[in-house]
């Protein structure tokens, strides 16, 4: 069957009746609605499409929404350390010193008691610092301090596990140390970023932190003799990042 592009014409300046169509208007009608339709589809297709945009900036201390404290999640297990020797210690450069934090803390014994799970959450300062697991808050040191360890969960800030976004929120989650010398002394270097998330501009805010880390595992001698072994966490911040 031919078609006949002519009826297509639709920028004919005058009546239809006193006019002839072309077959070169035809075109040029056809190729500005498909041209019109592909431009309208994608419209709306960005429209009721969201966009991940990554921005950093730095951190205004005089907003609202600024706090001077982060939220901590650890969750560890030490399979050769029993959990009454077993502590939290957090100290920074702002002049925290805490001993044996046990708020909001949870010690359950594993391995037949010889072992420990330690879950905390707990806060710290947004000033570099760090926290350690080790037995300085113990009434007595025990013979043998075995810091082999695995790390199940480390996160700051809010959670956003839930919303299944690509980022390094939990970056240590399931570091096995379990086959470590036992009197050696584990360190994570930990480089944090401030992450905002936000899915629309009504949204609601929810700020986490995102790091990265450096591992080294070491044993310390002192001319008193070996430093008691302790599993470290050191942190500082870098630049400011939001995703909407």
């Amino acid at each position: 069957m031919k078609v006949d592009v002519k009826k297509f014409d639709i920028y004919r300046k005058i009546n239809k009746d006193l006019t002839e169509p072309t077959v070169t208007g035809g075109c040029i009608s056809i190729a500005c609605v498909t041209l019109i339709i592909v431009l309208l589809v994608c419209e709306l297709y960005s429209y009721l499409s969201p966009e991940i945009v990554s921005e950093l900036f730095v951190e205004n201390v005089d907003s609202k929404e600024y706090s001077s404290r982060i939220n901590v999640h650890l969750n560890i297990s030490l399979p050769r350390l029993p959990c009454d020797v077993v502590g939290l210690d957090i100290q920074d450069e702002g002049g925290r010193h805490v001993v044996g934090e046990l708020n909001n803390t949870n010690k359950t014994p594993i391995n037949d008691n010889k072992g420990c799970n330690f879950e905390s959450t707990f806060f710290i300062n947004k000033s570099p610092g760090n926290f350690h697991i080790s037995t300085h808050s113990a009434k007595h040191q025990p013979d043998k301090i075995d810091m082999a360890h695995i790390v199940h969960d480390l996160r700051f800030g809010e959670d956003l596990s839930d919303l299944n976004i690509l980022g390094s929120f939990n970056s240590l989650k399931n570091m096995d140390k379990s086959h470590a010398n036992e009197i050696e002394t584990h360190e994570y270097l930990l480089r944090m970023v401030p992450t905002v998330y936000q899915a629309s501009s009504r949204s609601k805010i929810r700020n986490s932190y995102q790091y990265s880390y450096a591992y080294k595992n070491f044993i310390s001698f002192t001319m008193s003799g070996r430093v008691i072994p302790a599993v470290w966490f050191k942190y500082d911040f870098t630049y400011y990042s939001k995703i909407s």
